[in-house]
């Protein structure tokens, strides 16, 4: 047998890293013409209806009195709506509804501080990032205005939403963050998507640069100890503007997630029903337990409204896992949400678009199955909505 030919490794991977992303770029362009950029289906009246929080046939009288904006009738009278008409039909009922009816419009008002989501594993494969994204977009989808913060190099987050860092060139929030001349202010580094009231600071490669300056910092500077205010600073500049921050963390506990965890007013843990994911977040616990309290103790205003777990990944037919949740919920009590995000093959499928499953047409995929997934996803999005709101000090 013939010895394997040599190689150099550092041409290999970047041959093939160059490849690929070729490859992803060309399947960005064919899935989204003519420019490359994600837009988003019109949504059915009793998905609408769904997420304003009011019944079809409400909606439906609407549209025959001629109030709101006009839908797009289909085959069979169908009504569906863009994302925007959503916004306008939310205003409208807040001005037109009845006096005692709830708000479809949940800016913060005065007084109600911005909500910041850490969404965080030390491991990877438990599902943070497609928790982040369902996460912002339904909260987009509700009236809330919202941005979402990719802290992860390998940028998925950014992915979901139509950017390809290596191939885009757009900035990430270590322009914002970074310790030299070059910092920008934060709105200089915010980006729309395809949903209206959701905008997104992407992530690219350069990100991980904080992790090695922070430490240098450290040694020479009062911003480098001080390190983990630098974005609860930043995001003052744009306080205004948003209702939720969502901050996807990359999946190890360095410098980019402890700035992050300190800036925010919860935190939402994902993880998987498994002896080995349940270990490795024990070990993430005690770890930034630890962080935390050193530096409280120097004078860091850490104030987390909740901390949250979200059981993800989760197959209720699966008895070791079903196990392994009761495991969990007779140690963590009251802080698990009540609704598991289930495992399905829509979330997946839909994933190899780079799409969410709010983004796809139910009509491509087996409906029961579609169903299951968004049933699981909105019920889990609106238990963590309504803990924002409680936070704010609403019913």
């Amino acid at each position: 047998m013939s010895a394997l030919p040599p190689f150099e490794f550092d041409e290999k991977i970047l041959t093939q890293g160059a490849e690929i992303s070729r490859k992803l770029d060309q399947l960005r362009l064919e899935k989204f013409p003519p420019n490359a950029k994600k837009t988003l289906r019109r949504f059915p009246m009793a998905e609408v209806a769904h997420y304003l929080g009011i019944s079809p046939n409400n909606l439906k009288r609407l549209h025959l009195e001629g109030k709101g904006p006009e839908p797009l009738i289909a085959a069979g009278g169908r009504r569906f709506y863009t994302a925007e008409q959503m916004i306008e039909l939310r205003h409208y009922l807040d001005k037109y509804g009845r006096s005692d009816a709830k708000k479809y419009v949940p800016f913060r008002k005065p007084g109600e501080k911005l909500q910041v989501i850490a969404v965080v594993n030390f491991k990877g494969g438990s599902g943070k990032t497609t928790t982040a994204a369902h996460l912002a977009q339904h909260l987009a989808l509700t009236g809330h205005r919202v941005l979402a913060i990719d802290l992860d190099p390998q940028a998925s987050l950014s992915a979901l939403h139509g950017f390809q860092p290596e191939l885009d060139g757009n900035p990430s929030l270590y322009d914002a963050i970074r310790y030299d001349e070059k910092r920008q202010p934060i709105a200089d580094v915010i980006l729309p998507t395809n949903f209206p009231l959701l905008e997104i600071i992407p992530a690219n490669l350069e990100l991980q640069e904080y992790e090695f300056d922070t430490p240098l910092s450290m040694q020479t500077s009062n911003e480098g100890k001080r390190f983990y205010s630098r974005l609860g600073r930043s995001l003052e500049e744009v306080d205004d503007r948003f209702d939720v921050v969502i901050v996807d963390c990359p999946p190890q506990l360095g410098f980019l997630t402890l700035t992050a965890l300190t800036a925010s007013t919860s935190v939402l843990v994902t993880v998987h029903p498994q002896m080995l994911d349940l270990m490795s977040m024990s070990q993430f616990l005690l770890m930034l337990g630890n962080f935390v309290r050193s530096i409280r103790e120097k004078g860091a205003p850490v104030k987390i409204d909740w901390l949250r777990y979200l059981i993800t990944r989760y197959e209720p037919s699966d008895v070791p896992q079903t196990q392994m949740l009761g495991f969990m919920q007779s140690i963590l009590a009251e802080e698990i949400l009540k609704n598991p995000m289930v495992k399905s093959t829509a979330i997946s499928d839909a994933g190899l678009t780079k799409q969410t499953l709010y983004e796809v047409e139910r009509a491509n995929f087996n409906r029961d199955t579609y169903d299951r997934a968004i049933e699981a996803l909105d019920a889990a999005n609106f238990e963590i909505q309504g803990l924002l709101h409680r936070a704010w000090g609403r019913l």
